[in-house]
């Protein structure tokens, strides 16, 4: 059996997202509309991130 790392790639966008989103929300002053937008784009790039590392894998 291999040992293989698990990331969960869409968790870790979404943090991400809400991080980078939130400081540009508080720079903007419009910290509602930020941190959605934020959380979205990280989730679609932590999803792109996971379908691209199991095409990789196999």
């Amino acid at each position: 059996m291999k040992n293989k790392k698990q990331t969960n790639y869409i968790a870790v966008g979404i943090a991400i997202g809400t991080a980078i989103g939130a400081a540009i929300g508080i720079a903007i002053d419009n910290l509602g509309l930020w941190i959605s937008l934020g959380t979205a784009i990280g989730a679609a790039m932590g999803y792109a991130q996971k379908n691209n590392s199991t095409k990789k894998d196999s």
